[in-house]
């Protein structure tokens, strides 16, 4: 029986003795004596199970006493190691020789040890010996801790925001740890936690309390502070995994995301619309946080099916703007296999006249491009100008819509693809010139300048010298008459918006007939083009 000498070592290690000397060298005796003892049993014969829960709820306990403890930097003068870096040494041999069926219990007295001594809120010390704890351990029983952490996480799911977001931010930690691609067995379960998590939050935020049985009071920025965390994990967790188990994280993501009368509103019924809207932006966000790109996949319709597209892009018809950006930067993050959106970034506010300076990375369309714009293209397009429609869209939303246009040109665009995007780009600017009452003077200026600069980037691409002179030509003559129908005085701080758009016809407008003229002599089929562009509105807008 090992029992005395456990017992014995630990107390040892909590030694309060007055002399900082004398107390040190007692702890550290109390720690070599823990080591001796683990070291003894694994050689053992009988194999005393120093694993068992009584042993380890007083072996692991007292090393992170010792650990934690900021005073004993070891003896004056002396150059040995003090007693927390022999701790953490012993307690790496310890984690090191754990098998399989040993992780829970060795574990457990960790999580305990946080909870009591409240040091989940100051997050450092828990990180870090949860970083001890994943770099010890066999890579492969990894994925037992991660599973540790996420019930420990849900029996917290009543405790203060900042105990929850300390765990949160010890799982992030340990995920990106983990980093072999195997969360273990249950993948999905790690995300339906922390999507948890976010609801509940969602819930104590609007409510104002954790629990409405006792006196658990949260303030609203304690909840921000701990979905932030959780977004920032469920990245974490999902970067660590293969790129196909990514897609299947982000469609799971997507099937939870509330919209309304269709999928139901997650969370209680406390939370409401506005708790419905808020798990949305949350996910949206979610979304975001996976590195996920088209690159990655041959197959572009296995790598963006129906079932993910379609519900992503419903969204962008939501009145709510945060919503609206959020899809349209999910969607520029997943079509830019050749990180060419930073070098859009300034062509939003600025029109080039010589786009061969940003040395894009342009690709020639494959067979599986072309079969996903056959079946998605469309689709596309309608929720590009439904999105330009909307009487709240700002200065963002404009620009994004700009850089998702651009890279449908470099990444996706065969001729057809092309003169589908020119048309839209003309439909456009049939939109700002129609005198629709719900569209502000900012709106409808916003939406030339977007199908100014997206036709300018266009024609270059085409390389059809007569289709570029005429775009350029009516962009000089904005610069000298209209200058408030190009980026340079829109997409800017203070806009400078005119009082009418009384002034806007004739040469200062793209003109169809002689685009259509030039890109068929250059080889292009037209039909298209001279057909007017008409969004088709599906069911979802009745929900919208």
């Amino acid at each position: 029986s090992y029992d005395f000498f456990v017992s014995r070592f630990s107390e040892m290690c909590h030694s309060s003795y007055e002399d900082p000397d004398v107390r040190t060298k007692i702890r550290m005796a109390g720690i070599r004596g823990l080591q001796g003892v683990v070291r003894k049993t694994v050689r053992d014969e009988l194999q005393a199970n120093i694993w068992e829960r009584q042993h380890m709820d007083k072996i692991v306990p007292s090393l992170l006493f010792n650990l934690q403890d900021p005073t004993d930097s070891g003896s004056p003068g002396c150059e040995k190691e003090s007693p927390a870096e022999l701790t953490e040494r012993c307690f790496r041999e310890l984690l090191g020789r754990a098998a399989y069926g040993n992780i829970k219990n060795a574990i457990k007295p960790v999580l305990m040890h946080l909870d009591n001594h409240s040091l989940w809120e100051g997050k450092s010390f828990a990180v870090r010996c949860f970083k001890i704890i994943m770099y010890s351990i066999q890579s492969q029983h990894s994925h037992l801790v991660i599973q540790q952490l996420l019930g420990h996480l849900d029996a917290n799911s009543k405790s203060s925001a900042t105990v929850r977001a300390g765990i949160v931010e010890v799982l992030s930690e340990a995920a990106v740890i983990e980093a072999s691609g195997s969360v273990g067995p249950t993948v999905l379960e790690v995300f339906n936690t922390l999507l948890k998590q976010l609801r509940l939050s969602v819930d104590y935020e609007l409510t104002g309390s954790c629990d409405p049985y006792s006196n658990n009071m949260t303030t609203t920025d304690q909840e921000r502070q701990l979905q932030e965390a959780v977004i920032k994990t469920i990245g974490s967790f999902a970067n660590t995994l293969p790129i196909y188990q990514r897609a299947e994280v982000m469609l799971f993501i997507m099937g939870k995301i509330p919209v309304p009368g269709i999928y139901p509103a997650l969370g209680s019924p406390i939370a409401g619309f506005e708790g419905s809207r808020m798990i949305q932006v949350m996910l949206l966000k979610s979304l975001l946080q996976v590195k996920y790109t088209l690159y990655s996949f041959s197959n572009m319709l296995a790598a963006l099916p129906s079932s993910f597209l379609e519900p992503l892009l419903s969204f962008t018809l939501m009145e709510d703007p945060e919503i609206r950006l959020l899809v349209l930067s999910i969607l520029i993050s997943l079509i830019d296999r050749h990180q060419n959106t930073h070098k859009f970034t300034f062509l939003r506010s600025v029109i080039l006249s010589d786009i061969s300076v940003l040395k894009l990375k342009v690709d020639k369309c494959s067979r599986q491009d072309n079969l996903f714009m056959k079946k998605h293209g469309q689709r596309l397009y309608r929720h590009i100008f439904l999105t330009c429609s909307e009487e709240n869209s700002g200065r963002s939303h404009y620009q994004a819509l700009y850089t998702l246009l651009a890279l449908l040109s470099v990444e996706l665009a065969n001729e057809e693809v092309v003169v589908d995007l020119i048309r839209l780009a003309l439909a456009l600017q049939d939109l700002a010139l129609a005198n629709d009452e719900r569209l502000s003077l900012y709106n409808r200026c916003a939406v030339h300048a977007l199908s100014a600069a997206y036709l300018s980037l266009i024609s270059q691409l085409t390389t059809v010298p007569a289709f570029c002179q005429h775009i350029q030509e009516v962009i000089e003559l904005r610069q000298k008459e209209v200058p408030y129908l190009l980026p340079e005085d829109i997409f800017i701080e203070n806009p400078r918006v005119p009082e009418s758009l009384e002034r806007v016809e004739g040469e200062v407008l793209f003109q169809q007939f002689q685009i259509a003229e030039v890109l068929g002599g250059s080889g292009y089929n037209i039909d298209i083009l001279n057909t007017p562009f008409t969004p088709q509105i599906t069911a979802f807008h009745c929900f919208c």
